[in-house]
């Protein structure tokens, strides 16, 4: 054998055996990155909302986190710090939409997205936070202002529809 001839069954033997062998391996890695990419977007976004967290402990006072308690009347600087972690709530929800939500997503996008969707369901059943919106909203990606409208409408308690006997 020459090696010319060599050379060419080495040739053919990469193209068949190890460049298949290659992209697939490409594929798997590239997909493996792009998951944690995910998972470390995902994760810098729920660090912001623990730290929305401590911001609401640390003014308990606005009973933000008690949903039973019948809302007193509270001070004008009091309403001015409420307004504020609602903006600081709102900006978190939109980066997320924004980062997060896509129209169609695979299993492992949609997992993440749903933590979100429960925490925006869980906000707008809030009276005050439904009530705020609108200002909040100004100015706000149409898409996302959609999304969170669409989902204060369905928490908006009901009308009695009850007929006069």
């Amino acid at each position: 054998m020459t090696l010319v001839e060599i050379c060419e069954i080495s040739f053919y033997t990469v193209e068949t055996f190890a460049l298949p062998f290659a992209i697939v391996v490409f594929v798997i890695e590239r997909r493996k990155q792009r998951q944690g990419e995910e998972e470390e977007l995902y994760q810098r976004l729920s660090d912001e909302y623990m730290s929305f967290l401590k911001l609401v402990l640390e003014n308990a006072d606005l009973q933000l986190l008690n949903r039973k308690v019948p809302q007193r009347q509270l001070s004008e600087e009091q309403m001015e710090r409420k307004y504020a972690l609602f903006g600081i709530l709102v900006s978190i929800f939109e980066s997320s939409y924004m980062l997060v939500y896509e129209e169609k997503m695979n299993r492992q996008t949609r997992r993440l997205w749903s933590s979100w969707e429960d925490y925006m369901d869980e906000w707008c059943r809030r009276d005050d936070f439904r009530a705020a919106l609108p200002g909040l909203l100004m100015g706000e990606d149409p898409d996302f202002k959609e999304h969170i409208q669409r989902i204060a409408a369905k928490n908006e308690p009901k009308a009695s529809t009850q007929r006069d006997l």
